[in-house]
């Protein structure tokens, strides 16, 4: 360890930056009242610890001889500095809650939050303060939520019913819907100003950073003034960026522009989820580490910059050190201005140079203060990033790497691990460690592949940046020359997404963990233990070695293992009602591998990972039994990875647009679409099964979707028989039952509509399953399934069992042997 790892941490700045970011994340949430007489009282605390120090200054008092006795006067300079210290803390503390006092004051002062509680309309003239981006897909009930652009803005006018208009400043967040001119709503640049006709409407959580949420019109924005000169400049940087690297394979388009200057615009939900499902998300964002990608060029490796034989490129070119601090500085405001001056951008370029710092100088401990200011002066430019998730985050990786990663580094070395290899396996340990409690407290979910993911793609993101930035710099002055340079980034670039893809793939890439600010505390606790614990254990390369082959059993999951270890599926299983939340996704076992699958769950992620575990491998049928969003959703999770024969669906193709998204998911897939006729008889391996609903025709006169829903009966060995009522209102479940008098009792009941309280008691009665399966959401809106239904079905005899509680449901054997396995959470 060197000299400047041995210093005395400083850790003087640290009191006060967490004093304004403290104060400022409370002021926030409070009324301005409260924040004045905060504001006031840190102030008098101040005034109190100072006065007398400030009082010696100016009078020019000395303190007393050292051997002056041990009384009061003895004690008071140390006093003094303590009374000092604390004083600065509590006026740090002032200029938080006052500079978030000033800023949520125009969350709530105006014409614009009393329009919002009003759900008023009106024309506005906004300015556009962030990049446009597009909402996530998904399924809210039954239906698709329409992808929309969103896009945060500022009021500055607004127009009156009367024709008064009224000069203002509130944040807000401006939502367009689908329609004509998306493009050039996406198109638009930050500090464009917009003439907007919009209903208001309060925002969706209270701690939101916006006055009101604007939802605008159809049709292309209005613009009414341009973008300023340094947006502009950014913004043709960055398409000439997405330009020079059209030519890429898919996923190295769209991550490339990403990596270099945080422009995800291309990134698809997949590709997201994937660096979701890794904790590589923070490669998408602007980030400190980009920055100092490209700063270490100049400085060379890692303690050098204060040595006379300098590395990097800097000595080279015949910069002084001077010159370098110079270049290093300019690199840096181009930086911001690719990126766009935006407070996360600032963020990232301060993280980023204090790391530059920490990882040029060797000495790490020593710039804790640097951090601090940084996080003081950050915190008072803008106080939302106090309770920004993204913000801590970026300050507990940076304090990881300055505090943590050298000691854990230093203690990998000892055990005989290379040095560079120590290095990253340090910083990736320390960064996860200290961050993973937080990325808990709002997903809910921890990464068992993070560390791994992180050194892999570390491999690549230094030459995808830079030769990214080159891309960029090339871009306005040789087009061909950036492509050609984009074309040697998209390599590293696509093998971070490999990484990605490939990570998130594994059955164990996430353990569930709950969420919210207990669960992060759990978290922090549970890491503390098992960083002491590790710190007692004497090392044994047995012991380590045992710890990695579990760990890897854990993530890779291997199908008869976990059945070893869970009992699920249970051997011989013939029907399986997957856990896919509020939808339906059940499999019938058609031999060895093959499963046919009747709906396929608003998720294909969720359906994707059941039919892992139920190692299905090929379907020869997909029935679709409604085209409502909470079956079909999920169809690109079943066409992933297996051969499907062909997807048969209802004659209703109600709600268009969905039943569009099947036939272009299956079309793409070369997958056929067949529709469902009542009467006709398949069979799969030891299945068959009768198509009973519905009748021929389009679908009931006035049922809609839900009564046009595919009902199969289905027989098994040893005669079990399963009845699949889809989601049949009553009305259809009544004619289902006079146009089939032969049905009588069945063994297994998958209940219509997720056991809503509309059952036709009469199907119930005849039926009288020994088995009712109910597939439902945990804590769904809608309370699904109905007490008054749970009762009906157990009135008659049977054994309920809902997948909201007991998770995914496996049925198997026959007869008196009939069982329902439930894998539980």
């Amino acid at each position: 360890m060197n000299r400047g790892e041995r210093e005395t941490t400083d850790l003087r700045l640290v009191p006060p930056a967490l004093a304004a970011w403290a104060a400022a994340a409370v002021a926030l949430g409070v009324t301005g009242w409260w924040t004045v007489a905060g504001v006031g009282l840190c102030l008098a605390g101040a005034a109190a610890l100072l006065t007398p120090t400030v009082a010696r200054r100016l009078t020019g008092a000395r303190d007393p001889a050292p051997d002056g006795g041990a009384g009061e006067g003895a004690r008071s300079p140390g006093w003094r500095l303590r009374a000092t210290a604390w004083g600065g803390v509590l006026l740090c503390a002032a200029a938080g809650a006052a500079s978030a006092g000033l800023h949520a004051a125009d969350l709530r002062r105006g014409p614009v939050p009393v329009l919002a509680q009003e759900y008023g309309r009106a024309w506005v003239e906004v300015t556009v303060t962030s990049d446009p981006r597009l909402t996530r897909p998904r399924v809210s009930g039954r239906a698709m939520v329409p992808v929309s652009v969103v896009m945060d803005a500022e009021v500055v006018r607004v127009e009156r019913a009367g024709g008064t208009a009224l000069r203002t400043r509130a944040p807000v967040l401006l939502i367009v819907p689908p329609g004509e001119g998306r493009d050039a709503w996406l198109g638009l640049l930050p500090s464009t100003r917009l003439r907007v006709g919009a209903r208001f409407a309060p925002p969706r959580e209270p701690g939101d950073p916006y006055a009101a949420v604007l939802k605008a019109g159809s049709g292309p924005p209005r613009v009414v003034g341009p973008p300023s000169a340094l947006q502009r400049t950014a913004g043709e940087l960055r398409a000439g960026l997405r330009e020079a690297t059209d030519g890429l394979a898919p996923d190295a388009r769209a991550l490339l522009p990403g990596l270099v200057v945080g422009d995800t615009s291309r990134i698809g939900t997949k590709l997201r989820d994937a660096f979701e499902a890794t904790d590589l998300t923070h490669l998408l964002a602007v980030s400190g580490s980009n920055l100092s990608i490209v700063l270490l060029l100049l400085v060379g490796r890692p303690g050098r910059a204060r040595r006379v034989e300098r590395g990097g490129l800097a000595p080279r070119i015949g910069l002084s050190l001077r010159g370098t601090a110079l270049a290093g500085a300019g690199l840096t405001l181009a930086f911001v201005v690719v990126c766009r001056p935006e407070p996360s951008v600032l963020r990232a370029a301060a993280c980023g140079l204090v790391a530059l710092l920490a990882v040029a100088t060797g000495r790490r401990r020593s710039l804790i203060p640097a951090l601090a200011a940084v996080v003081l002066l950050l915190v008072l430019y803008d106080p939302w990033l106090a309770r920004s998730y993204g913000f801590l985050l970026s300050v507990l990786a940076t304090g990881a790497l300055l505090v943590v990663a050298p000691g854990w580094s230093e203690a990998l070395r000892r055990r005989g691990m290379p040095g560079r290899l120590a290095e990253a396996l340090a910083a990736a340990l320390a960064a996860q460690a200290v961050t993973a409690p937080v990325v808990v407290v709002f997903a809910g979910r921890m990464s068992l592949v993070a560390i791994p993911a992180n050194l892999f793609a570390e491999l690549a993101v230094a030459p995808a940046t830079v030769f990214g930035f080159a891309a960029l710099a090339l871009a306005p002055v040789w087009a061909a020359g950036a492509a050609g340079v984009a074309w040697v980034a998209g390599w590293p670039a696509g093998w971070i997404a490999g990484v990605a893809r490939a990570g998130a793939e594994l059955p164990g890439a996430e353990l569930a963990w709950p969420g919210g600010w207990w669960g992060g505390a759990a978290l922090a606790l549970v890491t503390g233990a098992v960083v002491a614990g590790v710190r007692r254990v004497r090392y044994r390369r047995w012991l380590v070695v045992g710890v990695a082959v579990a760990l890897v059993l854990v993530v890779v999951r291997p199908v008869p293992l976990v059945r070893w270890v869970t009992g699920w599926p249970p051997p011989g299983w013939l029907f399986a009602m997957c856990q896919v939340g509020q939808g339906d996704a059940l499999v019938l076992s058609a031999g060895e591998g093959a499963g046919v699958v009747v709906d396929a769950g608003p998720d294909p992620a969720a359906v994707d990972r059941c039919l892992r575990e139920l190692e299905v491998r090929h379907v020869p049928l997909l029935v679709l039994t409604h085209f409502h969003a909470d079956h079909v959703a999920g169809l690109p999770g079943v066409l992933k990875g297996r051969a499907v024969g062909a997807v048969q669906v209802t004659g209703l193709d109600e709600p268009p647009g969905q039943a569009e998204f099947v036939r272009r998911v299956a079309g793409a897939a070369g997958v056929p679409v067949v529709r469902a006729e009542a009467g006709e008889r398949r069979r799969a391996g030891v299945l068959e099964w009768r198509v009973l609903w519905p009748p021929p025709g389009p679908g009931p006169p006035d049922g809609g979707p839900n009564d046009a829903s595919v009902t199969l009966l289905v027989r098994g060995p040893g005669g079990v028989s399963l009845l699949l009522l889809g989601d049949l209102e009553p009305p259809a479940q009544r004619a289902l039952w006079r146009a089939h008098p032969e049905l009588g009792a069945v063994d297994v009941l998958k209940v219509a509509h997720h056991g809503s309280a509309h059952q036709d008691p009469g199907l119930t009665a005849a039926v009288r399953p020994r088995l009712a399966l109910v597939s439902a959401g945990s804590q769904n809106p809608y309370g699904h399934p109905h007490p008054r239904t749970l009762s009906a079905l157990r009135a008659g005899g049977a054994r309920v069992l809902r997948t909201d509680r007991d998770g995914a449901i496996a049925v198997a054997g026959a007869g008196e042997e009939l069982v329902a396995v439930a894998r539980g959470w």
